[in-house]
């Protein structure tokens, strides 16, 4: 009875919305967007996430932006050009980036950008580097190290940063401090090696290098800018940072409301952006509606201008009157199952009994090969490019998708569905124990993608259709509930996709595949031992070299090793789509922006 008075209740409320829409008559100024998964936090040193980077996006600016259409020449945006060796803004050996910094351009609060703003922002990101975070993408050429924890290892010559001393502390803080320096209205990078990519982690796609306000964070509690006391901000939990839950850009949109309780955000323009202010007024991204045919109600009725629905739904929407359907958009993404080889199974309701007895796994399951690539070829790819993509993506090589294909050889064997031998795997996994007891365990998926919840079930019937004695469990969570079980070592299997960062395959290669990697340093102990051993020294030489040749040989052994050591479920190289009103202006495709809009760009006109 009290699920039925429920979903009355959401039938009536949808009723009314749309019916309050329809009353109050077309408006161009407000743009509502139903996405998929609200945002975990809006600090641009902490999102790693594409709902928190999309609404970073809106609020900040960067130093450049990609051309439109271009992945590989950019323009300038705070800055007011954009450095090349042309015109000496860059040095010779690739090593010196010099930044003029734009003038008069307006921070939310009113205040006016400088360049010390530009240093704050680096040099503050770089030292709070919080667990989980997008960091290592400056540490890695400014500082030479994956993170600040290992630099200032590094200095101090211990292996554990709680025994840095504090003479080593500061040494790390002065070296970051120094690596961004201000030099009249320019801000100056020093990498510590030439770094190809280095204008694209920097450019507007990228939330980790969202321009700050320097006064506004001291004001708040951040960072003073002094380099005696930084650790105390040095890698904080996430609800503790100081934009959490707020923000304080120079971008088109300011954050007027996020309503946690539905996962809400309602953006308001901002008048006085530097590049005009936008058509839309006002932004409501609902991330809290996640049924189908609410959505496709509400689009239309009017009382959405744009929706995300799973690949599946799509052929449902596409012949509804004034609603247009993209297919087959381009997108740099890939999405894969992450083998977790040392799960923390104490206190841990996803592993069972945590033992190998039939009625759980182990913490160790995941570190047998036999394993990995049992689990690998219990799924069925084909199926699920066919049936739940869409024919939207195709079966990855491994880890480096195939937008990246002329980086690497082709002509190699992929994963694909064969039980037979998934079972010969299997039953030389831990001596043949995993066979004859079996096993029992959760694998989880976020909230609300369908897509990957199929792909869940399929690999779980794919498992326990090959012996009876397997048995899997397919649970879905909200991002802010799995992405910390994720960075605790929790999960044991989760289906997770990675969105470029940049346009260029170190950024997949090093995520994926060496053991500082985002994805990598949460496989376990016995994951980021086999990376340091096997994928690390590749992943080096790969971003060491300009030379395409030697890089497409380096990708291509990866992609080789990855097929070879089976890291990673990986079973979809994505293409993407839209879902909006006809109604709608504006839209670009950007294949690695994490928002699904640019509100700054979109309009509406009634026809």
């Amino acid at each position: 009875m009290k699920v039925y008075f429920r979903i009355l209740f959401v039938i009536m409320a949808i009723v009314l919305i749309c019916s309050l829409t329809l009353a109050a008559g077309f408006d161009a100024t407000t743009f509502t967007f139903l996405g998929n998964g609200d945002a975990e936090t809006l600090d641009p040193a902490k999102a790693y996430d594409v709902s928190s980077g999309g609404l970073i996006f809106q609020f900040y600016d960067n130093l450049v932006q990609y051309k439109p259409g271009s992945l590989s020449e950019f323009e300038p945006l705070l800055a007011a050009k954009v450095p090349t060796v042309a015109n000496g803004l860059i040095s010779k050996d690739g090593k010196t980036y010099t930044f003029p910094v734009r003038q008069g351009v307006k921070f939310h609060n009113g205040a006016v950008l400088t360049p010390q703003d530009v240093q704050y922002t680096f040099e503050r990101g770089m030292l709070a580097d919080p667990n989980g975070g997008a960091n290592w993408m400056l540490l890695e050429p400014i500082m030479g190290a994956s993170s600040i924890a290992e630099y200032a290892c590094k200095i101090g010559k211990v292996d554990d940063f709680s025994k840095v001393s504090k003479e080593a502390l500061l040494e790390t803080a002065k070296a970051v401090m120094a690596a961004v320096d201000v030099r009249g209205n320019n801000v100056v990078f020093h990498l510590a090696k030439p770094y190809p990519p280095f204008l694209a982690i920097l450019a507007k796609d990228s939330n980790w290098s969202a321009i700050l306000n320097k006064k506004w964070m001291i004001e708040h509690g951040d960072w003073d800018g002094n380099p005696d006391n930084w650790v105390k901000w040095h890698d904080l939990p996430t609800e503790k940072m100081t934009l959490f839950d707020k923000e304080m850009g120079t971008g088109p949109f300011i954050q007027a409301k996020w309503d946690r309780s539905t996962s809400t955000h309602t953006l308001v323009a901002f008048k006085d952006y530097f590049r005009g202010p936008a058509k839309l007024k006002t932004v409501i991204e609902n991330n809290g509606i996640t049924e189908f045919n609410t959505k496709k109600l509400m689009l239309q009725q009017g009382a959405a201008d744009a929706i995300w629905i799973p690949t599946e739904n799509l052929s449902q929407v596409s012949s509804i009157p004034n609603v247009k359907v993209m297919t087959k958009l381009p997108w740099v993404s890939n999405t894969v199952a992450v083998f977790n080889q040392g799960i923390k199974t104490e206190g841990n309701d996803l592993v069972g009994s945590g033992k190998l007895d039939g009625q759980g796994i182990p913490a160790n399951f995941f570190s047998d090969i036999n394993v990995r690539k049992g689990f690998c070829y219990a799924f069925d790819y084909a199926s699920y490019i066919k049936d739940v993509a869409k024919g939207q993506g195709s079966i990855p090589y491994g880890p480096i998708p195939a937008a990246f294909s002329s980086f690497f050889n082709t002509k190699m064997e992929k994963y694909s569905y064969n039980q037979k031998r998934a079972e010969e795997y299997f039953k030389k996994a831990f001596n043949g124990q995993v066979w004859k007891n079996g096993f029992k365990f959760t694998l989880v998926y976020n909230i609300p993608n369908n897509s990957r919840k199929t792909a869940a079930e399929i690999l779980k019937f794919g498992l326990e259709s090959m012996n009876p004695k397997f048995k899997v469990d397919v649970l879905g969570m909200e991002w802010p509930t799995m992405l910390p079980r994720r960075r605790e070592g929790q999960l044991p299997l989760v289906f997770i996709g990675w969105q470029a960062d940049y346009a260029d395959p170190h950024n997949f290669a090093f995520a994926y595949l060496n053991s500082a990697g985002d994805y990598m340093k949460y496989t376990g102990t016995a994951g980021v031992e086999l990376a340091k051993k096997v994928f690390d020294p590749l992943v080096d030489a790969g971003i060491a070299t300009t030379d395409l040749k030697q890089r497409t040989q380096i990708y291509s052994e990866l992609q080789k090793k990855s097929f070879e050591y089976a890291p990673y479920l990986c079973y979809v190289d994505e293409l993407n789509w839209r879902v909006l009103g006809t109604w709608v202006k504006g839209f670009v495709n950007d294949p690695i922006r994490p928002a699904f809009y640019d509100y700054y760009a979109l309009s509406k006109v009634k026809k």
